[in-house]
């Protein structure tokens, strides 16, 4: 096919599926978005975008949808086991941390930000997913659960950890995913939470768990948990409200609600083991991997959405400086691997800070996030962490 008449299949219409249409687009590609799930889902966690994701989100030209999404920082309290406080690190602290480039906003919104940029030059198929993929020199055949067959010149595989893709052309994904032994769950709130001051969030750290509550108004409220699990598919199989509800029930503050609002509508939450996927080569031929299907640097990392943006938004960029597709794989892969490696890195580091081993972790933690709104102490970790976002993008 000529340049002006590429074409990509892409498996899944989350962040990373999305994203890559819209760039792919703007590269003069067409695409077709697959994906298994009957309709494009509207809700989901707080994810936040700084670094090189906000740099993406502007390239890509969605920040002026996102901004009046924007949930901006907020007052977090840290709480006792009843809910009672410990200290306050207030939202200024957080602001001049992040800097002005920066926004936090809930997945579905960024998601529903993409559709609305990509939603009339790509064509969308839900309810439908992928069974065989076949190649050849001069491109991919593949064959979906609703009969047909397409041919393009590059299959992307956005379609998460439990990739379909990665399955039928990689392997198995226990060649590829490392456990972390823990769970995490994440939801909004369709109430706002009781006994919390809208505008601030309250966070519990205990040994092995942590659980957030964090109360932004009506409709931009949300929870998250996480914990270490001696047996993952046993939790798995528990399903989000009685694993949740049994690893945190003993809690008060806010949790008690957010639990009961979880039981009352467990199908929005996001409940999985905490693992990540490492591989040597995130392509073969015309399949790429992107997002938590080639790398998955789990919410420890904090830093998902704003890798897959990145991925996609250089996927783009390599198509456009090379004609053989194999070449542009490879050539944005070299580039990018070395901060995906680093995020994997600070996420298995980050365990420590989301579910401490001991007492004298949480401790050290504390100390630590006292210290924060110290101003002194805030204006240097400002700077360090501008500095340091700098340094990547030079």
């Amino acid at each position: 096919m000529g340049i002006g008449n590429r074409r990509a299949v892409v498996i899944g219409a989350g962040i990373a599926g999305q994203a890559a249409a819209l760039r792919l687009h703007r590269a003069g590609w067409r695409t077709l978005v697959v994906e298994r799930a009957p309709a494009r889902r509207s809700s989901g966690y707080m994810v936040n975008l700084i670094g090189t994701g906000y740099d993406a989100v502007e390239r890509l030209g969605l920040l002026p949808a996102l901004a009046e999404r924007d949930l901006g920082a907020f007052t977090s309290i840290l709480v006792r086991a009843d809910g009672s406080r410990k200290f306050a690190v207030p939202a200024a602290v957080v602001e001049a941390a992040l800097g002005s480039r920066a926004m936090s906003v809930f997945r579905g919104d960024l998601e529903t930000a993409l559709h609305q940029a990509v939603r009339d030059t790509a064509e969308f198929r839900f309810g439908t997913t992928v069974q065989a993929v076949a190649q050849d020199g001069d491109g991919v055949e593949v064959a979906l659960d609703d009969g047909t067959t397409e041919r393009a010149d590059l299959l992307v595989g956005a379609d998460g950890l439990h990739s379909g893709v990665r399955r039928l052309v990689f392997g198995d994904e226990s060649r590829f995913r490392v456990d972390l032994h823990h769970m995490v769950g994440a939801f909004p709130l369709d109430r706002v939470p009781r006994g919390l001051d809208e505008g601030s969030g309250t966070t519990f750290i205990g040994p092995r768990r942590t659980a957030a509550v964090v109360n932004l108004g009506p409709g931009r409220s949300s929870a998250f948990f996480t914990y270490r699990s001696a047996d993952t598919a046993a939790d798995l199989e528990r399903g989000p409200a009685q694993a949740l509800s049994a690893a945190f029930g003993d809690l008060g503050g806010g949790v008690p609600d957010a639990l009961a609002q979880l039981r009352e509508d467990p199908g929005g939450a996001y409940f999985d083991s905490v693992g990540q996927i490492a591989m040597d080569a995130w392509s073969r031929g015309r399949v790429v991997l992107l997002g938590d299907a080639a790398w998955c640097v789990t919410l420890f990392a904090g830093y998902g959405a704003a890798l897959a943006l990145t991925g996609a938004d250089r996927l783009g960029a390599a198509l456009e400086r090379h004609g053989d597709v194999p070449s542009a794989l490879a050539d944005w892969e070299s580039r990018l691997r070395p901060e995906v490696v680093e995020r994997q890195a600070a996420a298995r580091r980050g365990i420590a800070r989301f579910a401490p081993p001991t007492k004298a972790h949480i401790w050290a933690a504390d100390m630590t996030m006292r210290a924060m709104s110290l101003p002194g102490v805030s204006r240097l970790m400002a700077r360090s962490i501008r500095s340091a976002r700098q340094s990547r993008r030079d």
